[in-house]
């Protein structure tokens, strides 16, 4: 399943253009409040209609100005879970995730296998009133999935949830990829969801795709540092559960060397995908002895990005992988840091908290 999206939209004085292919899989429209993410998904759902451009689907063309095709939003195939659950409140919740199946005329009229990936199977007789707000959204991306769309509109799903209920919702998100295959452009602003979600990024700002690709090449770029926020910036790496916990942290390989995290719940072998936030990296020109830090890996540098402040963003290979290390200009100049430069990266393991570790997401998985 692919995705094709090439639109131009004149909206008030903010004019979007928007160029980008969406692979299978997850991907994630990233960038600030106000960049025009929600006016392209508005768009693909048919909530929108673009000036001019094309828009197909699976080679099913969904909007075409050129030649006046624009297929009304119940032709289109799409499920739209809102940034809000959008329940019917009286409706119980095994009417709402029905409500979908019985309207598009495709889905399955039971919840069944759904209630139980999302994990709301004890839910079905409750009023939507009484469910929490994480409780809530499951509900809605299951209304979504019982239609048996060819593609999900995830906008901001978990934008009005607090910390712990954003905690509780992500693994299921994981899950539903796993267990679905069905290929997701989610929108959001929250650095965590992307690193922990997508398989493909695509950067839209002021209305433009200013870049698009794998999470480990894009979230590692110095040059789009900018607009993924500094204190937000850093790596995605790739990594499999090497040994079984021990005393509270396992081993992980990744193609640079070893990792030790706080222990991860899942077997020996398993994909994971580890979030290393660049602030959470130091650099030594030598191998460093007597730390604390268990992490050290052998790195050589890619590139250097300079600001205007006391900081640089050094970009890092390892082995395969790329990092990101945020230090001061002082330390770079004081240890000559430039591109080619060998060195090495220091890492503490309790510095990565398991919200930044996702179970069973390779890169395309």
């Amino acid at each position: 399943m692919s995705l094709s999206v090439d639109i131009s939209c004149a909206l008030g004085g903010f004019t979007l253009h928007a160029a980008f292919e969406a692979p299978d899989g997850v991907t994630v429209l990233f960038g600030r409040s106000g960049s025009g993410k929600t006016s392209v998904v508005k768009a693909i759902a048919g909530l929108l209609a673009p000036d001019e451009g094309r828009i197909v689907l699976n080679e099913r063309v969904l909007f075409d100005g050129a030649n006046k095709v624009k297929l009304p939003v119940h032709r289109r195939r799409l499920g739209y879970v809102f940034q809000d659950s959008r329940l019917f409140p009286h409706l119980t919740v095994r009417d709402n995730l029905c409500y979908a199946a019985r309207v598009s005329g495709r889905g399955s009229p039971s919840p069944g296998h759904v209630g139980e990936l999302l994990g709301i199977s004890h839910l079905l007789d409750r009023r939507t009133h009484a469910l929490s707000g994480g409780e809530a959204q499951r509900v809605a991306i299951g209304r979504a999935l019982l239609s048996e769309p060819d593609m999900l509109l995830m906008d901001e799903p978990l934008a009005s949830l607090d910390g712990p209920r954003k905690a509780e919702i992500l693994p299921y998100l994981e899950t539903l990829r796993r267990e679905t295959g069905i290929s997701i452009l989610y929108v959001t602003h929250n650095m965590a969801e992307v690193a922990r979600l997508a398989t493909h990024i695509v950067l839209i700002d002021d209305g433009r795709v200013i870049r698009s690709g794998a999470p480990d090449e894009v979230l590692t770029d110095p040059e789009v540092v900018r607009l993924l926020g500094i204190r937000d910036a850093g790596a995605v790496l790739f990594a499999r559960v090497a040994a079984p916990p021990e005393d509270g942290l396992s081993t992980l390989s990744i193609s640079g060397g070893r990792l030790f995290l706080p222990a991860v719940d899942a077997p020996v072998g398993a994909a994971l995908r580890v979030r290393i936030l660049a602030q959470d990296v130091i650099l030594s020109r030598a191998r460093p002895e007597g730390l604390s830090a268990l992490n050290i890996l052998p790195v050589r540098v890619l590139a250097v990005r300079r600001g205007e402040g006391p900081g640089v963003i050094v970009q890092l290979l390892a082995g395969d992988d790329r990092l990101l290390a945020r230090i001061t200009r002082r330390s770079a100049d004081a240890l000559g840091i430039a591109a080619g430069t060998e060195c090495y990266a220091v890492m503490k393991s309790v510095a990565v908290s398991q919200t930044d570790i996702a179970v069973g997401l390779q890169s395309g998985i």
